[in-house]
């Protein structure tokens, strides 16, 4: 891996929804840890797949920061929970803030203002990754890695910010829109990992998502993870031998394993020349029914060798 990326403030790992971006996520994270930087791997929606991986899930304290017990702390933003947060920084405490704080009150501001939910969720990623003393919170990130929805979910809450800011071209909620879209928009701090699996879709939806992002957020993609990669572990003169073998069970498990590897290799080597100005590394696939601390451990150790 490439130690720019890990220079950035904010690496966003996103790809087509069932990739593995979760897994890229946390081995990032892990990563990254082991190299003494402070670093945060944040989830949206609630979710907790990276903490419950290395084996520390809490949904009652999922919205607060959390070390995990590999050093890297972890997590999962509520929208609500971030609305709360924002209005008790630019409310005075009274009925109006408590009000819309309510449940009822959010889901329908929510739902009568498109994207806000995105740009309450990338608003406190942002406040995560850009680097200042927060109160109580220790010393700033060095690393925010974001799991961030799959591939269009993922460039609506990128987008988020220049919408709002385009829309309220004054007040709080304007002016910290333009901060987003000025951090989020400088490819010196914000990184986009683009997960992708050896398969025809995902691999159009990866190309096509950097071929977006350009155009709609102005950034490139700095690294393609192409994840859950078999090996091809026979010679062109074994799998003629194979073929020409005696039925058996283990000759179809030999050429199935051998036909995935091919069909792999070639929606791999698809990427490598449609997107050839991109990096792209290979993490290989983990047969466990689970992925565990272990299992990301060692796809960490594959990303940073």
């Amino acid at each position: 891996m490439d130690d720019a990326l890990l220079a950035h403030s904010l690496v966003v790992v996103t790809g087509k929804g069932g990739v593995g971006k979760s897994t890229v996520a946390g081995a990032l994270g892990l990563a990254a840890a082991r190299r003494g930087l402070r670093t945060i791997v944040v989830e949206v929606a609630a979710r907790d797949d990276v903490s419950r991986a290395l084996g520390r899930s809490d949904a009652a304290h999922a919205h607060a920061e959390r070390t995990l017990r590999d050093g890297v702390d972890h997590m999962s933003i509520e929208p609500q929970r971030a609305m709360e947060e924002y209005l008790r920084r630019q409310l005075p405490v009274g009925v109006l803030a408590a009000l819309l704080s309510r449940s009822r009150v959010f889901t329908a501001l929510a739902a009568a203002t498109p994207g806000m939910r995105e740009l309450l969720t990338i608003g406190k990623v942002w406040e995560l990754a850009r680097g200042e003393e927060r109160d109580g919170a220790g010393r700033p990130y060095d690393l925010v890695v974001l799991d961030a929805p799959a591939t269009g979910h993922g460039l609506a809450m990128l987008q988020a910010p220049s919408t709002f800011a385009s829309v309220a071209r004054v007040g709080p909620v304007a002016r910290q829109a333009r901060e987003i879209v000025s951090f989020i928009g400088d490819a010196r701090r914000t990184a986009v990992l683009a997960v992708s699996s050896a398969e025809e879709m995902p691999v159009t939806e990866t190309l096509e998502l950097r071929a977006q992002l350009r155009q709609q957020v102005g950034l490139d993609v700095s690294l393609i993870v192409v994840n859950a990669v078999v090996a091809h572990r026979f010679s062109e003169r074994e799998e003629r031998t194979l073929r020409a073998a005696p039925p058996s069970q283990a000759r179809h498990a030999a050429l199935f394993a051998s036909t995935w590897a091919s069909q792999q290799r070639m929606q791999i080597a698809r990427l490598r020349r449609e997107a050839r100005d991109v990096a792209l590394l290979t993490l290989p696939f983990l047969f466990e029914s689970a992925l565990d601390r272990v299992a990301l451990e060692r796809l960490s150790g594959v990303l940073d060798p």
